[in-house]
């Protein structure tokens, strides 16, 4: 895996304890929220460098995931997002598969169009978050990588 570093849990004691629980069990455990699947998302922080670990929703489709920046509609990012800007090179974990990621944030268009409608379908929520703020929620698309990819990725 090319992330390596120091964990900095989050100050969110649910957020915290869930990925923790998820990752301590291979997703066995703590792997839904309100019945609906999610994933952990480790970033490396933008600012601190540290390894951030946050559980979302999994939006899947032919072995790549789309992460959703809602924040439940609130008009910053978060913080996540931030880190993705920073460090693209992640890894998410669905339940016990664990793989190295590129991100690459979704633009406007008919590629962002279709991901979006896999995201609601996954979790109707999202349509009322993007009518709760101004901003345009971010999609972050995941792809998988590979062996030289990866390591020269956590090297740069």
């Amino acid at each position: 895996m090319p992330l390596t570093g120091e964990y900095a849990p989050s100050t969110s004691a649910w957020a915290r304890e869930q990925a923790e629980l998820y990752e301590r069990t291979n997703g066995a455990e703590g792997n839904d929220l309100r019945g609906r699947p999610i994933i952990v998302l480790t970033t490396l922080g933008a600012a601190s460098g540290k390894l951030r670990k946050t559980a979302l929703m999994r939006v899947e489709h032919e072995g790549r995931y789309v992460c959703v920046a809602s924040k439940g509609g609130a008009p910053e990012h978060p913080a996540w997002h931030h880190n993705l800007v920073a460090h693209p090179l992640c890894e998410l974990q669905d339940l016990a598969d664990k793989r190295d990621y590129r991100a690459r944030e979704l633009p406007e268009g008919p590629e962002r169009e279709v991901w979006w409608q896999r995201a609601c379908e996954v979790w109707p929520d999202y349509a009322n978050y993007q009518q709760k703020t101004e901003r345009l929620i971010p999609l972050w698309l995941l792809e998988p990588v590979e062996g030289a990819e990866a390591t020269a990725g956590a090297e740069g």
